[in-house]
C-alpha cells in the first residue's frame, strides 16, 4: 500500500452515452504513460465487451491485468450481499438461537434491492486501499451515481444519530443491567459493527473528497442529455464535487455528404455550441468545476462509425488521455467551496455562501434544525453541520445572486461572546 490517496476519475453520464468507453479509454491512457491503474467497473456484464476479447475473462471481482500497468476489476452485488449477510448471522448466532431462528445458507441468499450502491461503496473502499497511481470508475447512469456518492455523509450521519459514540460507554453496565432486569440486552458487536461501518465509510468518504479525486461527465449531444446535464449540475455543486471535463461523445462528422447525417450533425452541433458556452470556459484544472463555479473543459470524442472495440480502438481517443494538472497522489488541497464571511463590523452578520451555478431560486429550500442546515437544490438534498461560529447564530435571510446561495446569520447575543 502507497497510503496515499490514487488520483480517482469518477466517471458518469446519462446512460447509453458510452460510460464504459470513456471509463476504459481513460484508464487506458493512464496506464500507457506509466501509471499503476486500475479500471473498477460498477456494470456486472464488466468492460469485457470494450476492452476487447483478451479482457473478457479479467473482469472478475479480484483486480486482474489485461495489459502492462491496466488492472480491471469488477463489482459484484451478489457476491457482497451474501458475504455480508452470513457475516452478520454469525455475529448474532446467540441472539438467533435464543429466537430459535433457522440459519440461512449462502446458496439461498440472493441479493436484496439496494446491494449494488453497497457492494460499490465496499469496491471503492478497497481499491483506494490498493496500491494504485490512479483509479478509474465507471459509475452507474448520472442520478443514480450522485446518489452513491452523496451515501457515505449520510449513512455516517444516520449511524452516529443512531447509536452515539458516547452511549458505547455504557457498554460495561450491560451484564449487571441485564441480570436487573431479567432480559439480555444487546450485545456489543452492534456497537463494534457500527464502529467498524463508520470507519469504512469515512474511507470512501474521504476518498470521494479528496482534492486528487473528479468526475469525469460523459454526454451524447441531444436535448435530453442537455436537460440531464443541467439536473445534475445542482447535485454535482451541492455535494461538492468537481469536474475534470465534460466529455461530449459520439460526435458525428460536420463534412458528410449524406443529407440525413449532415442534419444529425449540424443538431449535434448546435448541443455542442450551447454546452460550450453554458459550461465551458477557464476552469480547466481539476479542483474548479461544478464545486466553485468555474468551467467545465469539454472534450469531444468522435463517433467511429462502429462501437469501439479493442485496445486500439480505446488509445485512438486522444481526447481522454488528459487527467489534468493534478495527475499524482500529492495534489495540494482545493480551496473549500463553501465559506464564511465575516461582517460583522459592517452590518452584524455572518455570511455563508455556498456557489450553486445555474440553480433556480424557485428550486432552492432552506431550513435549520439544531446545529445543521437542511439544504435543497431541485431533486437533491444534503444536511450540513453548522461552523462553530454560525451555531451561535441565528439565521436571518438567503439570497441566490450571480449563482451563489448567500446565507445571512446574525450573532445570537444570548450566545455570542461579550466583548469588553
Amino acid at each position: 500500500m502507497t497510503g496515499k490517496t490514487p488520483r480517482t476519475v469518477l466517471v458518469t453520464g446519462p446512460g447509453g452515452a458510452g460510460r464504459t468507453t470513456v471509463a476504459a479509454a481513460t484508464a487506458l491512457a493512464a496506464a500507457r504513460r506509466g501509471d499503476r491503474t486500475l479500471l473498477l467497473c460498477a456494470d456486472p456484464a464488466g468492460p469485457g465487451a470494450v476492452l476487447g476479447t483478451a479482457a473478457t475473462t479479467a473482469a472478475g471481482v479480484e483486480p486482474a491485468e489485461v495489459t502492462p500497468g491496466l488492472w480491471v476489476a469488477r463489482v459484484d452485488p451478489a457476491d457482497y450481499f451474501r458475504t455480508e449477510f452470513l457475516a452478520l448471522q454469525e455475529r448474532a448466532a446467540a441472539a438467533l438461537d435464543m429466537l430459535g431462528a433457522r440459519r440461512l445458507d449462502g446458496e439461498e441468499l440472493t441479493e436484496l434491492p439496494g446491494a449494488e450502491q453497497f457492494a460499490l461503496l465496499q469496491a471503492l473502499r478497497r481499491a483506494a486501499a490498493g496500491d494504485w497511481n490512479v483509479l478509474v470508475v465507471d459509475l452507474p447512469p448520472l442520478r443514480e451515481a450522485l446518489s452513491v456518492l452523496a451515501l457515505p455523509e449520510r449513512l455516517r450521519r444516520l449511524v452516529g444519530r443512531l447509536l452515539p459514540a458516547e452511549r458505547q460507554a455504557a457498554r460495561a453496565l450491560r451484564p449487571m443491567i441485564a441480570q436487573l432486569a431479567g432480559v439480555p440486552m444487546p450485545a456489543g458487536w452492534l456497537y463494534g459493527a457500527a464502529a467498524r461501518r463508520d470507519e469504512e465509510l469515512a474511507a470512501v468518504q474521504a476518498l470521494i473528497g479528496s482534492p486528487a479525486t473528479t468526475v469525469r461527465l460523459v454526454a451524447e449531444p441531444g436535448p435530453a442529455a442537455a436537460d440531464a446535464l443541467r439536473v445534475a449540475r445542482d447535485g454535482l455543486s451541492l455535494y461538492g464535487l468537481r469536474v475534470d471535463a465534460l466529455v461530449p461523445n459520439k460526435v458525428l462528422p460536420t463534412d458528410s455528404s449524406d443529407a440525413w447525417l449532415a442534419t444529425l450533425a449540424a443538431q449535434q452541433q448546435k448541443c455542442l455550441d450551447g454546452w460550450s458556452e453554458e459550461y465551458g470556459g477557464p476552469g480547466s484544472a481539476p479542483g474548479s468545476g461544478a464545486g466553485s463555479g468555474a468551467g467545465w473543459p469539454l472534450r469531444e470524442v468522435r463517433h467511429l462509425g462502429r462501437d469501439p472495440r479493442g485496445l486500439d480502438d480505446l488509445a485512438g481517443l486522444e481526447a481522454l488521455a488528459d487527467l489534468g494538472p493534478d495527475l499524482g497522489p500529492d495534489t495540494e488541497p482545493h480551496p473549500d467551496p463553501w465559506w464564511v464571511e465575516d461582517r460583522r463590523e459592517e452590518d452584524g452578520l455572518l455570511v455563508w455562501s455556498l456557489p450553486l451555478p445555474g440553480a433556480v431560486k424557485a428550486d432552492i429550500g432552506l431550513v435549520r434544525r439544531g446545529d445543521e442546515l437542511l439544504l435543497t437544490v431541485g431533486p437533491f438534498h444534503r444536511i450540513v453541520p453548522l461552523a462553530g461560529a454560525l451555531r451561535r447564530c441565528t439565521v436571518s435571510g438567503a439570497a441566490l445572486t450571480d449563482g451563489v446561495l448567500k446565507v445571512r446569520f446574525t450573532p445570537d447575543p444570548g450566545l455570542w461572546p461579550r466583548t469588553p
